[in-house]
């Protein structure tokens, strides 16, 4: 192909980009848009679902274990579940049981 003809279709191609745009500005739609203008809010569900889904996303906990592990656990220990998990409540720590002994877990 040579050049000019090349020229040729890069300033073919340009001008109707140009004219697209030019018709688009100038010409209004004809049924306009469906939405004038969003009405959204960020962080503003509108449902009662939502805002329980969004709660429900945001108290998620994460269990992490630490390499530190005990035979027997404390006096006053209480069976509780975190996210469907087992784990043990003693005072302000809580302890998973593994292979025949409790592991201290970290609930974030």
């Amino acid at each position: 192909m040579t050049t000019s003809k090349l020229h040729g279709k890069i300033l073919s191609v340009a001008i109707a980009g140009l004219a697209m745009l030019a018709a688009d500005t100038l010409v209004p739609a004809p049924f306009g848009s469906i939405v004038p203008e969003a009405h959204a809010v960020v962080g503003r569900p509108l449902t009662p679902g939502s805002v329980a889904g969004v709660a429900r996303r945001t108290t998620r906990r994460v269990i992490r274990r630490s390499t530190m592990y005990v035979a027997a656990l404390p006096t006053g220990c209480v069976s509780t579940s975190v996210n469907g998990t087992a784990v043990w409540h003693c005072g302000g720590v809580y302890y998973q049981p593994y292979g025949g002994r409790y592991v201290l877990v970290y609930i974030d």
